[in-house]
């Protein structure tokens, strides 16, 4: 007999199935990988650089989903593992002050991550159009990722 799905991973997958998920893998901006409850492998595309891919890879823990913010870090899709610092993506301020190698263990430092969003009451004010939204579940996080990652800030990878 097999046991019931927890709560949260059947409100991921529904969010998986849902038209604004399936539009965003239609139009190219991301696709999934795989999901190992509770843990969500995601590729996002970034745009054209000489020194950056096509795309990167991140992991999202997603327990507690969706009244719990997930939360996310650069991950290595071929060996499924950490994805190392000089292979994060870079820019000259704003991608930069994201993706922080140095930020608790690798965590993305932006407003919609619940683990970044801890220790920062100020970003409720200043950022609210960055937080976790239940209501849109992954695909927030997604967005704002995809955003950084295809605006002019954005330069490559670090190492390059």
């Amino acid at each position: 007999m097999n046991a019931p799905s927890p709560p949260g991973k059947l409100l991921l997958e529904q969010d998986l199935a849902a038209p604004e998920f399936r539009l965003g893998e239609a139009e190219g901006r991301w696709r999934r990988i795989g999901l190992n409850w509770p843990y969500l492998t995601m590729a996002v595309r970034a745009a054209e650089r000489s020194n950056g891919p096509e795309e990167f890879g991140f992991r999202f823990e997603c327990s507690g989903y969706r009244q719990s913010p997930a939360t996310a870090r650069p991950w290595d899709l071929s060996s499924d593992a950490p994805l190392p610092a000089s292979q994060w993506p870079a820019g000259r301020s704003i991608v930069k002050s994201v993706f922080r190698p140095d930020w608790k263990s690798g965590t993305l430092y932006i407003p919609c991550d619940r683990v970044s969003l801890e220790g920062h009451p100020d970003w409720y004010h200043q950022h609210p159009h960055r937080l976790w939204q239940p209501k849109r579940g992954i695909i927030c996080y997604l967005e704002q990722i995809y955003e950084l990652l295809n605006q002019s800030d954005y330069t490559g990878i670090r190492g390059a």
